[in-house]
C-alpha cells in the first residue's frame, strides 16, 4: 500500500515536520511519501492562499506518482471535492479527519488554530462535516503558520489555549487546527490530560483503513470524474482526458 501525503504549500520544512507525524501513525509495511507542490504559497492562511494552493495539489495528483489514497495535509482541507474528482484512491482532508476522530473520543471538542481569521472557514469546515454539536469553540493562538517552527513562545501559547478550551469550553478533547502543529501532540496530550488530536495521523490512519478495506471515492454522482474540456493560458496543461 502506498499513501501521499500532501502539503499544499510550498514550504520544505513543513512537509518534512509533517512527514514525520504521519510516518509515526502508518502500520509497518505502508509505503508513505509527503510532497509538496512547486507552486503556490509558501503557507495558508486566507481564502486567497486556499484558491492558489489548488492547481499546485492537484498536480501532484494528476501528475505525480500514483498512490492507493491520498491525504490533504491542511487544516482548510483545501480542494478537497475536487482531488476525489480526480484521485485513484480515497483522499482524506486533516480536518475532516481530526474533527470525526475527535468526536469517538468524547462528547465535545474545541480546535485551537493559528490566525484568528482562519476562524471562519474552520467554522464552516465544521459545519460541513456535522460535528457542530461537538465543536464547543475554535480558539486562535495569533501565531503565522510559519512561524510555529521559529517562535520560541509558539509552543507555552498554544498550551495555553488549549487549557482554557478545557476550562472555559468545557472541551473534552483537543484539535490542532494547523498541520504545521503536527510535533505537538504528543506532548500536549500529556500536558492537558486529555486527548489532543494531530489530523495528519488521524488523516493517514483512516486512508490507510480504506484501502485495506478496498474502499475508494464513488463515481455515481457528485465525485464523477470531471468532464473532459479544455482549458486555456496558465491552466492549458490541466485539461484531463
Amino acid at each position: 500500500m502506498r499513501i501521499k501525503v500532501i502539503n499544499p504549500n510550498t514550504t520544505e520544512s513543513m512537509t518534512r515536520l509533517i512527514e514525520v507525524s504521519a510516518r509515526a501513525a502508518v502500520s509497518p509495511g505502508t509505503d508513505l511519501v509527503a510532497v509538496h507542490p512547486t507552486m503556490g504559497p509558501a503557507s495558508i492562511e486566507s481564502a486567497y492562499d486556499e484558491a492558489l494552493s489548488v492547481p499546485g495539489l492537484l498536480t501532484e495528483i494528476v501528475q505525480g506518482e500514483p498512490a492507493d489514497g491520498y491525504v490533504i495535509a491542511c487544516f482548510g482541507d483545501p480542494g478537497l471535492d475536487a482531488a476525489r474528482e480526480v484521485a485513484p484512491g480515497p483522499v482524506v482532508g486533516i480536518a475532516e479527519a481530526a474533527m470525526r476522530t475527535a468526536s469517538y473520543l468524547g462528547h465535545s471538542f474545541t480546535i485551537v488554530t493559528t490566525l484568528a481569521r482562519t476562524i471562519g472557514r474552520a467554522a464552516e469546515l465544521v459545519d460541513r462535516y456535522g460535528v457542530d454539536g461537538y465543536c464547543r469553540n475554535i480558539r486562535a493562538c495569533e501565531i503565522p503558520v510559519l512561524e510555529l517552527e521559529t517562535d520560541p513562545k509558539a509552543r507555552e501559547r498554544i498550551l495555553a489555549e488549549c487549557e482554557a478550551a478545557i476550562a472555559a469550553d468545557g472541551a473534552e478533547v483537543i484539535v490542532l487546527g494547523c498541520a504545521g502543529m503536527a510535533d505537538l501532540c504528543a506532548d500536549l496530550t500529556a500536558r492537558l490530560g486529555a486527548p489532543v488530536i494531530d489530523g495528519v495521523a488521524a488523516g493517514v490512519t483512516v486512508v490507510e483503513g480504506l484501502v485495506r478495506l478496498n474502499l475508494s471515492t464513488s463515481r455515481t454522482g457528485t465525485y464523477a470524474r470531471p468532464p473532459a474540456k479544455s482549458y486555456t493560458g496558465a491552466l492549458s496543461a490541466f485539461g484531463l482526458p
